[in-house]
């Protein structure tokens, strides 16, 4: 279903794209000054971009482009669309990276030792944390946690990104904040949803053939239970992975990360369909990769699970 999927998708964000106000024509010229421009000069403009064309053809020219990995140049900037976004690519795929690990090494125990602990005080905790992080925005969150790190580190987000590879220390001071901020909320979901698996699993009578064994609770809990509740938190755990990697909009702006969701938005605002195009269709891929992924695992971990 891959291929079907992506043409669907391709032909969906092209259309739209055509659809909404705007025309990128009309904001280059006035961005560039020439307020009071000429029916002439935006013809000219709009056959230099290629949107004076039949719509087939513009469909196919961008179609074509992406099979020869050459979507062309960018509307606004005229710099290659590709660069820009394998230059942003690694910015969203650490942070993507970075906030999925947080978010599990909060939400997996936490689930669990709600579950195992249901209806005591640490499972009242636990849940009230998970739905302070599923109410909370993650903008006002971002907002109090620089607050707080200005207030109280004297540290503000700085204005020139530093990459992983130039100055690894410093890149991790900038993205390890945001990927906290996100996590938790993340976090919050993917904690609940294990809380539900392993409940459900624990009144499994596997469950308590184990405990009649006398093994100790612990393993119980990490070899019998987690591992048969895994299998929704996996799901869950994708979805999410497959919207970070689409760009967390909100954090890479309060964070001044350079993301591709940073540029995805700029680039509806300038209307700018190369770019636009490809980063939808680019998220949609990984989304569908992603759930492939996805699939695969599930055969892997439960033995029970066949594919014809």
């Amino acid at each position: 279903m891959l291929l079907p999927v992506l043409l669907g998708v391709s032909i969906l964000i092209f259309l739209i794209m055509r659809v909404i106000p705007g025309d990128p024509a009309v904001m280059i010229l006035a961005k560039g000054g020439q307020g009071a421009f000429t029916e002439e000069d935006l013809q000219a403009m709009r056959q230099k971009l290629g949107t004076d064309r039949p719509l087939l053809e513009q469909y196919s020219s961008w179609v074509l482009g992406l099979i020869r990995l050459d979507v062309g140049n960018s509307l606004a900037t005229d710099r290659p669309v590709l660069e820009d976004i394998a230059r942003r690519m690694p910015v969203t795929a650490e942070f993507a990276v970075l906030t999925l690990i947080n978010s599990l090494v909060i939400s997996v125990p936490v689930g669990v030792l709600s579950a195992a602990r249901q209806d005591t005080w640490v499972d009242y905790v636990f849940r009230i944390v998970s739905v302070a992080g599923l109410s909370m925005p993650i903008f006002w969150t971002g907002t109090l946690l620089i607050l707080f790190l200005v207030l109280t580190l004297r540290w503000m987000p700085p204005v020139v990104y530093a990459g992983i590879i130039e100055n690894p220390i410093e890149n991790l001071s900038q993205v390890i904040w945001p990927s906290l901020v996100m996590g938790y909320s993340l976090s919050a979901v993917v904690s609940r949803m294990t809380r539900s698996c392993m409940l459900e699993v624990l009144r499994q009578d596997y469950i308590r053939t184990a405990r009649s064994k006398g093994l100790r609770e612990a393993l119980v809990l990490r070899r019998h239970a987690l591992k048969n509740a895994i299998l929704p938190v996996i799901t869950i755990v994708g979805v999410q992975f497959g919207h970070l990697m689409g760009g967390s909009v909100l954090m890479e702006t309060v964070f001044v990360l350079p993301g591709m969701g940073s540029h995805l938005v700029e680039s509806i605002i300038q209307r700018d369909y190369p770019v636009v195009q490809t980063i939808i269709l680019l998220i949609a891929a990984i989304f569908v990769l992603i759930n492939l992924v996805i699939d695969i695992l599930y055969a892997w971990l439960d033995p029970r699970i066949h594919y014809a």
